[in-house]
C-alpha cells in the first residue's frame, strides 16, 4: 500500500495579506482528503517591512527571522483550531514569501527560514521550493499545476484553473496525464490593490466595489496589453512589480482606474487562452481575485465556456495554494517532479525543495 501523509502548507503570495495554512491527506500523487484551512493576515507595520525588502530596503535577517515567526505561529493556530496535535503533521510545506523573482537570469529568493519553522515547531519542514528549476534554466514558476491536475482528476478535460492573486496564472489540463500547461496570465491583485492604497488607505477592493462603480479606460487597457510579456510564447512567470503602475500625471478617477486595473487583469487571463493546445470546457477561478465582481464580469464577457468559482466545485479557494504547497512538500520527500516542462519550461520533469528536521 501507497503512504499516505498528513501534510501542512504555508503560502505568503504577492499580494501580501498574510499567511494561509492548510492540511491535506495525500500519497504523493492523489488528493485524498482537504481538511482545515484558515488565513491568518499581516499587520500594516509587518506588510510594510515586506513592501520595502521588495523594493531592496529593510534588514533582510530580521525580516525573515519575524515571518518564520508568525508562520510558527499560524502553524500552531491552526492546529489548535482543527483540534490536531503537532505529531500527527508528518511535513510542513513552507513557501516563504518571494522578494526576488528573475528567472532569466536564473535567481529567485524567497525568504523564510527552514530550520528555525521546524525548530519552533518540532516538525519536518520542506521549503526553498524553486531554486532547483531556476538554476536548471526553468521559470521557477507556477509549481502548484501538479496540485491541480491531482484535485481536478474528476473533471471533463480539457479544463483551465486560474489563481488571482498578486499576480494570476493558468493551468491548462488536458485529457491526457501529460497534458499540463501552465504560466503566469499577467497582474492579479497586485496592481489593483497597490492603486486602491494609494488612492483611498485601504488595502484592497473589497468585493470590486471600487472597480464596479468605475468606467474603463480603453486607451490606457490598451496600452498596458502592449507589455512584451503578452507577446511571449509559455511556459513564461512574472515578478509582483513587472507592470508600472497608472503615472502619476495621468488624468484618471479613482473608480475608473481601478475599473481599468480589473479590465487589465480579465483581459490579460483571456489573452491566455490563444496559447491552449485545445479549448477548454470550463475556467476555474481561484484566490482572492474570484471575490472581486468586476473581474469576475468581466472574465465572463471575455472567456468562451462556463466560468466557475472554486467554491462551487466544493473547494475552499482560498486554501488551493497553501494546500498545493502540502502536496510538493510530500512529493519532494518522495522525489517526485514538482516541475515540467509546459509548466516552467525546463527540459525534464524535476524534484526541488530542501528538508528540514527539527533539532
Amino acid at each position: 500500500m501507497t503512504k499516505t501523509y498528513k501534510a501542512l502548507g504555508l503560502m505568503s503570495g504577492t499580494s501580501m495579506d498574510g499567511i494561509d495554512a492548510a492540511i491535506i491527506i495525500t500519497d504523493g500523487y492523489k488528493v485524498l482528503e482537504t481538511l482545515a484551512g484558515k488565513t491568518f493576515p499581516y499587520n500594516g507595520a509587518f506588510r510594510e517591512k515586506l513592501r520595502q525588502l521588495i523594493k531592496g530596503a529593510g534588514d533582510r535577517n530580521e525580516v525573515e527571522e519575524e515571518l518564520t515567526h508568525l508562520h510558527a505561529n499560524a502553524v500552531a493556530n491552526l492546529l489548535e483550531s482543527a483540534n490536531e496535535d503537532k505529531t500527527s503533521i508528518d511535513l510542513i510545506g513552507f513557501h516563504g514569501h518571494t522578494i526576488d523573482h528573475r528567472p532569466q537570469v536564473r535567481s529567485t529568493t524567497q525568504i523564510g527560514d527552514g530550520q528555525l519553522l521546524s525548530n519552533l515547531t518540532g516538525i519536518t519542514v520542506v521549503n526553498d521550493f524553486r531554486t532547483a528549476d531556476v538554476k536548471a534554466g526553468g521559470q521557477g514558476a507556477p509549481l502548484v499545476p501538479i496540485y491541480h491536475q491531482a484535485l481536478f482528476a474528476g473533471e471533463d478535460k480539457p479544463v483551465a484553473v486560474i489563481n488571482i492573486g498578486g499576480v494570476a496564472n493558468v493551468t491548462w489540463i488536458g485529457k491526457n496525464d501529460g497534458d499540463l500547461l501552465a504560466f503566469d496570465t499577467g497582474p492579479g491583485n497586485a496592481l489593483l490593490d497597490d492603486w486602491v492604497r494609494i488612492k483611498t488607505g485601504k488595502i484592497f477592493d473589497d468585493g470590486g466595489n471600487l472597480s464596479k462603480s468605475g468606467k474603463v479606460d480603453e486607451a490606457l487597457l490598451a496600452k498596458f496589453m502592449q507589455d512584451n510579456f503578452f507577446a511571449q510564447k509559455p511556459p513564461k512567470s512574472l515578478d509582483r512589480n513587472h507592470f508600472a503602475p497608472i503615472p502619476d500625471n495621468y488624468n484618471i478617477s479613482t473608480e475608473d482606474g481601478a475599473a481599468t486595473l480589473a479590465a487589465f487583469t480579465a483581459e490579460s487571463i483571456a489573452l491566455a487562452s490563444k496559447y491552449f493546445p485545445e479549448a477548454v470546457t470550463k475556467w476555474i477561478i481561484a484566490g482572492g481575485g474570484r471575490y472581486n465582481i468586476a473581474i469576475m464580469e468581466c472574465l465572463k464577457k471575455r472567456l468562451g465556456a462556463p466560468v466557475i468559482n472554486i467554491n462551487e466545485l466544493g473547494q475552499d479557494g482560498d486554501m488551493l495554494e497553501a494546500q498545493a504547497f502540502a502536496f510538493l512538500a510530500v512529493r519532494s520527500v518522495l522525489g517526485l517532479p514538482i516541475s515540467f516542462p509546459g509548466t516552467t519550461g525546463i527540459t525534464a520533469p524535476m524534484c526541488g525543495g530542501k528538508m528540514w528536521e527539527p533539532i
